[in-house]
């Protein structure tokens, strides 16, 4: 699978670096653009799963007093509680998983990219303060750009919920955060900048998309 996805890859972003490059012919400006450009067009298709993952999110917030409701009626048979709470989850068509599919697949796009960006002939390319996309950040501004991005698009994702699942997505955002963060300090500049731009356009999105969607009525 991440061969698969790392040939086409390659191929693709060779074909937007070709398009980039007849514009910019400066390798250190034209390699971080493509990366930019790449980035965005990924976002694009990705969309209607981003779509389905907010108007999931905002069912989830709109249930949460029902669940709430049910959680204290049968909080002396939780087997029961949970048959009722997901028994509304059905009746609105939602998932408890549903925020966490869109960072599911950016896992195996990430490793791909990891292979994609290793067999790039972009060697000595730099873009802004990194003076070679193929070696990671000296300045160490991206590492904590990554944990910084990670924490708030994630964080973006997800729903309401009651405070025990709510203090435990939390603290796995903080602890996805922190791992992004190590891992950044390690893995090539270009890599660490696709991730920051993709962390970013998705903020946003989120952002953007649940000011549009309004809260459904509970069924």
């Amino acid at each position: 699978m991440t061969n698969f996805l790392s040939g086409i890859f390659i191929q693709f972003f060779n074909a937007i670096h070709n398009l980039v490059e007849g514009i910019i012919a400066n390798p250190d400006i034209s390699f971080g653009v493509t990366i930019i450009v790449f980035t965005i067009i990924i976002r694009v298709l990705l969309l209607p799963l981003s779509l389905k993952q907010t108007k999931s999110t905002v069912k989830m917030s709109a249930i949460q007093p029902e669940v709430k409701k049910i959680q204290e009626k049968y909080k002396k048979d939780p087997q029961k509680a949970q048959q009722e709470v997901m028994k509304i989850y059905k009746e609105n068509d939602v998932s408890p998983m549903g925020g966490c599919l869109p960072m599911l697949i950016q896992f195996p796009i990430l490793i791909a990219l990891f292979y994609v960006f290793q067999h790039i002939d972009y060697q000595g390319a730099g873009f802004l303060w990194l003076t070679d996309l193929t070696k990671s950040d000296p300045l160490y501004i991206l590492p904590v750009l990554s944990g910084i991005t990670t924490y708030f698009s994630t964080r973006s994702m997800q729903g309401s919920a009651d405070e025990a699942a709510a203090k435990q997505a939390s603290t796995m955002n903080i602890g996805m955060s922190i791992f992004f963060t190590f891992m950044s300090f390690k893995f090539a500049g270009a890599l660490v900048l696709y991730w920051v731009i993709n962390n970013g356009i998705q903020l946003l999105q989120n952002l953007l998309l649940k000011k549009e969607y309004k809260k459904p009525e509970v069924l």
